[in-house]
């Protein structure tokens, strides 16, 4: 970001000199009393830019933001606008404002979608939408809408350092939408809903394999089939965990889960867990 800030700090001086003997030979108009409901005249752009990234390196984001969007106001579709459009959603997005952000970003890359920064746009927008992730108790929404919006960004910019970001916080946002899964499930598997639990951690193991909470699904799968008395389908989902996370502190309480009903861990290759694991793996 110190690089992109730079630039337009760059540009701006650049364009600041050039327009600075034009704004020199401007006369103000006298104030005279049939004027006093007449609308200021407009400010240089450059100026007002330029006033935008002094607020900014203030960190004064919010003064800064309402700065950029005069630029936009008294200027629009010039070239000050865009990159001033792109700065107010930076500055919003810097004090929280997700919403403002987002509307920002969003306008930039409709108006602006050839743009080398339409990338940046685009992530800020996804970024804003990735904060407002809320906690596993809560509705999810949110966490949908991030994933959607971060996926734009790596499918739209494959080959940029913000698609790697956004990958990575797909997986977190995956992460969280499996939590809530598993939240649901172990509530009904404490209320002896047993086949409400299976949908739940089964929803885990097919959808959010990547997830830290596939191991824990499949020992839930285990408790859930063994508690119906389903037992090969209990076996599967044991032997598929010691499978893919031998070493994990799950395995070992599925394994003396299923022996405790005189059973073994086995998969059953017909099995709807063998068939998921199979086909990611496959």
């Amino acid at each position: 970001m110190r690089r992109f800030l730079d630039g337009f700090r760059d540009a701006g001086r650049g364009i600041l000199l050039c327009l600075a003997v034009a704004t020199a030979l401007t006369v103000p108009l006298g104030g005279c009393a049939g004027d006093k409901n007449k609308l200021p005249p407009d400010e240089p752009a450059d100026k007002l830019y330029n006033e935008g990234l002094t607020l900014l390196n203030r960190r004064e984001f919010g003064d800064a933001a309402k700065k950029f969007e005069e630029v936009d106001r008294q200027h629009p579709y010039s070239e000050w606008a865009r990159k001033s459009l792109l700065m107010s959603a930076f500055s919003y997005y810097e004090i929280g404002k997700h919403e403002e952000t987002i509307q920002a970003a969003k306008r930039y890359v409709a108006l602006h979608p050839g743009s080398s920064d339409a990338a940046y746009a685009q992530y800020l927008m996804a970024s804003s939408y990735y904060d407002q992730i809320p906690d596993v108790t809560r509705d999810q929404a949110r966490t949908e809408k991030a994933m959607e919006a971060l996926a734009e960004v790596a499918r739209k910019y494959p080959d940029t350092e913000y698609a790697e970001s956004a990958r990575k916080k797909i997986e977190v946002a995956r992460d969280q939408l499996a939590g809530k899964e598993m939240m649901i499930g172990r509530y009904y598997l404490d209320q002896r809903n047993y086949p409400g639990a299976i949908n739940r951690f089964k929803a885990v193991v097919t959808q959010y394999q990547t997830a830290r909470h596939v191991e824990e699904a499949l020992m839930r799968l285990t408790e859930a089939y063994m508690a119906m008395g389903i037992v090969n389908e209990a076996q599967t989902a044991a032997a598929v965990l010691g499978h893919n996370f031998p070493n994990s502190p799950w395995y070992q309480d599925a394994y003396k889960l299923v022996q405790s009903g005189g059973a073994a861990p086995q998969e059953d290759k017909g099995s709807w867990i063998s068939r998921a694991f199979g086909l990611k793996q496959g």
